[in-house]
């Protein structure tokens, strides 16, 4: 990681580990802004974006897409502009010679909050159906504790330890997002 104006290549940047031995994030990236690369357990390339806080969106990410986030490559930048942001990771994805899919047909999985409808049962659907607005906000808020408990315990297979919370206003929308 650097932190300056000239933008290097990815293979020019060092892979960091996506969580410590202890299971948590670094912190060195907290409050910063800058364009990362995000890497699978076999140093594919998955993802490149760009945060006005590196450490929140890499946390977001992780929660998001557990199973592919192993390693990060990140370039700081002092005085960031979104189109310098946006010069790098274009210009990072080019040096890739295809776009991420991450990029491409998943970046609803990486970029926007877990829609736990989309994992409803046929039961639940069912109920749902059938349900009044209280119901249905019900039905909705228990579909979201369930798929909760499941991004929970994929982290936890994944070794994370750092704390996890959910925007708990959102699960009675069916979406898990971080607090």
């Amino acid at each position: 990681m650097t932190s300056d104006t000239s933008t290097p290549t990815l293979a020019e940047l060092d892979y960091i580990p996506y969580l410590d031995e202890q299971g948590q994030l670094t912190d060195q990236f907290d409050g910063k802004v800058g364009v990362y690369a995000i890497f699978d357990q076999a140093e594919q390339l998955r993802y490149i974006g760009y945060s006005r806080d590196v450490s929140l969106s890499l946390k977001q990410h992780l929660v998001r897409q557990p199973r592919h986030c192993h390693w990060v490559k990140v370039q700081t930048i002092a005085r960031p502009s979104r189109t310098q942001l946006e010069a790098m990771r274009d210009s990072w994805i080019a040096e890739n010679g295809c776009t991420p899919v991450g990029n491409a047909a998943d970046e609803p999985l990486w970029n926007q909050a877990i829609d736990a409808k989309t994992k409803m049962t046929a039961a639940e659907q069912a109920e749902y159906a059938a349900s009044d607005d209280l119901g249905k906000i019900k039905t909705l808020k228990r579909v979201a504790r369930r798929v909760e408990a499941e991004v929970l315990a994929d982290l936890e297979a994944r070794g994370v330890t750092m704390p996890v919370r959910f925007d708990p206003k959102l699960k009675e929308e069916g979406l898990l997002n971080l607090k």
